[in-house]
């Protein structure tokens, strides 16, 4: 059996397998609702999955006419998607234990991927859902209008919404298994921008926060509408961790490496070139 859990641990599961597929994912919605730069989903039969505990924490956005996306309510982790009519059971990858058994097979929506931040891998890509899923454009979130001179981000709902002037002081992808938890995604990448440099467009009180216990500034703050990872505020430091999945404009940055590269999943494999890192850089 495979396990899986949330970041708080208040929603795990556990499924049997096989696994039949696996994509990375660079839609809009993925974007937003993981946080992340690309989702990375796995499929199996649903008669092999099982919730072990936290089902009633499970909370659900409708996205679109036919799409609904689930996720933690105290901690935002995003939570699989059963598909009892086609049999299945779709999990975010991020957020399973152990050797999976199977490597990502694909790209969909590469087309939408954002272009600021390259595919570099030689797997297939495929511009919307892929063949075997019917083809098909799918559903992609509306843009918001765009501010010339400023980096604007929104939730998934669109609830949550803010812009920061000028450009971050660094962006890293982070492989740790607390990022790959928050974000349900193979790692995070993350800007990070002074406190004032922040303004809330709309949707602050609809921000919900989570602090990981037993560390010192780690947690997720999200929308309590459509679960979201939004930009958190650190006031022990004066900065702000921004998930860069939920950019609508570029950060103007490009990430400078890969943090905790021995910590990454076994199933991803880096190949942009960037320098790597068992924990944090001299300069993070």
């Amino acid at each position: 059996m495979t396990t899986g859990s949330c970041l708080c641990g208040a929603v795990r599961y556990e499924v049997a397998g096989p696994f039949d597929m696996m994509a990375h994912c660079h839609c809009s919605m993925c974007r937003k609702h993981h946080g992340a730069m690309f989702a990375t989903w796995v499929t199996a039969p649903a008669a092999g999955f099982r919730w072990i505990s936290g089902q009633d924490n499970v909370a659900s956005y409708q996205s679109s006419e036919h799409g609904h996306r689930y996720f933690c309510r105290t901690c935002g982790s995003v939570t699989p998607t059963l598909m009892k009519e086609m049999g299945i059971v779709i999990l975010p990858a991020g957020n399973l234990e152990g050797d999976l058994g199977i490597r990502p097979q694909m790209h969909m929506f590469a087309d939408s991927h954002a272009p600021w931040y390259p595919i570099t891998d030689a797997l297939p890509r495929h511009p919307a859902y892929p063949p075997q899923f019917g083809g098909g454009a799918g559903v992609e979130r509306k843009s918001p209008a765009l501010r010339l001179g400023t980096t604007q981000g929104s939730c998934l709902c669109g609830a949550v919404a803010w812009e920061f002037e000028g450009a971050p002081e660094r962006v890293q992808n982070c492989h740790c298994s607390r990022c790959r938890r928050a974000r349900s995604a193979a790692h995070a990448t993350n800007a990070f921008y002074k406190a004032e440099q922040i303004s809330w467009v709309r949707g602050k009180d609809d921000v919900r926060s989570y602090s990981l216990k037993g560390t010192k500034y780690f947690g997720q703050d999200f929308c309590r509408h459509c679960g979201s990872p939004v930009p958190r505020v650190v006031a022990a430091t004066g900065r702000i961790v921004v998930p860069c999945g939920s950019l609508d404009t570029s950060p103007n940055l490009r990430p400078l490496g890969h943090i905790f590269a021995t910590s990454k999943a076994g199933w991803f494999e880096i190949t942009d070139g960037l320098p790597q890192w068992e924990g944090y850089p001299a300069r993070a």
